[in-house]
């Protein structure tokens, strides 16, 4: 590497969110970049597909919501965004429930109309495990922070089908508060910030790295002795565990499975998100991809669902949300120590830095990077 001048500024693994804005950064300051995936497409889990005109998110529901000005700005100078509250509507058994649990959601419940009737009847729910002191497992944390009608239509068997045990072997931690909205109010965010791009998250990544040169189809890890010569840095965004060969062990990740089917109806179930929280379902929510973009598909006779089913940690299964317990923690502390010795390279994005992020974090996060980076 000493003998040979870098063709690049920077090596950037991982045409995802966090990679592209860095490499929309540092192309604005005049450094050459190159991004490397190894998926057949960029993007990362925000990239869609287009079934009959539908922007599809092949890897699951993703709504951009901050309360960060910049960043809705910023996102907002590269592509269209139209307006999208999440309203999510959870199913158990033949019963529709809105979310978040809020006056809609005890009136179904309980046939309660006012604030101060629901406050009443969630205090009974509560007083009857006000015995518990400190919960043991999730299933006692829950039932003292809400009581046993909202756990067991709600929580339960949608949380024990998302992490594949039963309530009770989960650490009460997972649930450390249950948000209670004594107001009238679908609206799943609180951020003042919401919406979709128009079209799908492609042509927000297409902006991003408008004028850069991406490779797709490229396994860094396997590919490093001749890709690492190429540039002075490396923005590394895959697993961090991966980049160090697995040398200290595997990071645990909660992984998704998803079904993606094209209907013969023009409309399916009537809204974007609808969560199954029944233990016997075997998928925790179906996703109706044309209401992510209200009135635009209307006249169109098809839609396109996706089926989220949830897949135990393992070798084989796509990283999505890290399990951030005791053992996994104490892991991936060794491996950020390796991360801050290891020559040229800087570690970001969720995997890199094994910690699950929003979008606007993401980008605020890249944003913060590249100011560091790419000072003087």
């Amino acid at each position: 590497m000493d003998s040979v001048y870098p063709t690049y500024d920077y090596l950037i693994v991982g045409a995802g969110l966090f990679g592209a804005v860095f490499a929309h950064e540092a192309r604005k300051a005049g450094r050459r970049c190159l991004v490397v995936d190894r998926r057949p497409h960029t993007g990362g889990n925000i990239h869609c597909d287009l079934r009959e005109g539908i922007a599809v998110h092949s890897y699951g529901a993703h709504i951009f919501h901050t309360d960060n000005r910049e960043v809705w700005t910023y996102v907002n100078r590269l592509v269209e965004f139209v307006p999208f509250v999440n309203s999510p509507i959870a199913r158990y058994g033949d019963k529709l429930y809105n979310l978040p649990f809020n006056m809609n959601t005890f009136y179904q419940l309980w046939g309660v109309r006012t604030p101060a009737e629901a406050r009443q009847h969630i205090e009974r729910e509560r007083a009857a495990y006000a015995h518990i002191g400190e919960p043991r497992n999730l299933e006692e944390q829950a039932l003292k922070l809400c009581g046993r009608d909202i756990y067991e239509r709600l929580i339960r068997g949608y949380t024990e089908k998302q992490w594949g045990r039963p309530a009770t072997e989960l650490p009460a931690f997972i649930i450390r508060r249950v948000p209670l909205r004594f107001r009238f109010d679908n609206n799943y965010f609180n951020d003042p910030y919401q919406g979709i791009p128009a079209g799908g998250y492609n042509p927000l990544i297409d902006a991003l790295l408008e004028g850069v040169e991406v490779r797709t189809g490229v396994d860094y890890c396997r590919e490093r002795g001749t890709l690492r010569p190429l540039a002075r840095r490396v923005v590394f965004t895959g697993c961090i565990d991966e980049y160090f060969d697995y040398r200290l062990g595997r990071l645990d990740y909660r992984s998704l499975r998803f079904e993606h089917r094209l209907l013969e109806t023009a409309d399916y179930q009537g809204n974007a998100v609808v969560n199954y929280t029944a233990a016997d379902v075997p998928y925790t929510r179906c996703i109706e991809h044309k209401h992510f973009e209200p009135g635009r598909h209307d006249d169109l006779p098809l839609t396109v669902v996706t089926r989220e089913y949830p897949v135990p940690p393992g070798a084989d299964c796509e990283p999505y949300y890290p399990i951030n317990d005791a053992a996994n923690s104490a892991r991936y502390a060794q491996y950020r120590a390796l991360a801050e010795s290891e020559p040229g390279v800087v570690f970001g994005g969720r995997l890199g830095q094994y910690a699950y992020a929003d979008m606007d974090d993401t980008v605020a996060a890249a944003l913060a990077l590249a100011a560091t980076e790419l000072r003087g």
